[in-house]
């Protein structure tokens, strides 16, 4: 009897950990963007899923060159001059193995649009963003941190 206890606690708790651990197997969430050259949060963006592909939205703008609450001035076509604060500016991306790719990442701050891929590092906790254009190989990643 006390082992049919000990199984039943042991399955009980196994599947409530489930969901924590299903959490860190995707980039769905909100993440803290870093810079890759100041090292500052620069924003918070939430990945969602629609359809099997990924997008992020800024949902708040921390840290900005251009003060609170900035457009995107260097964007183009109807991004332009629009706030950065609930502007998608990562979408059309699937997985691909243990990362997604295929999709597309505007930097506001230049206005420019890149290919990336995504790729989750340290149990989930963090996410390798790589913007590139043409190969992957050149490029720029940040690190982005989840927010808890």
């Amino acid at each position: 009897m006390k082992h049919l206890i000990r199984t039943a606690a042991a399955l009980v708790f196994a599947t409530a950990a489930l969901p924590a651990l299903a959490a860190t197997d995707t980039p769905v969430g909100k993440w803290k963007t870093i810079d890759d050259k100041t090292h500052e949060t620069k924003s918070i963006v939430e990945i969602t899923e629609h359809n099997g592909l990924l997008e992020g939205k800024v949902l708040e703008v921390l840290k900005s060159d251009k003060g609170p609450h900035p457009i995107c001035d260097e964007c183009s076509g109807d991004r332009k001059n629009k706030p950065i604060e609930g502007m998608t500016i990562m979408w059309g991306l699937k997985k691909d193995g243990d990362e997604w790719s295929g999709g597309q990442i505007l930097d506001p701050a230049k206005g420019k649009i890149y290919k990336v891929t995504l790729k989750l590092e340290d149990g989930g906790k963090k996410l390798d963003v790589h913007g590139y254009i043409g190969f992957s190989l050149i490029g720029r990643s940040q690190e982005w941190v989840r927010a808890e």
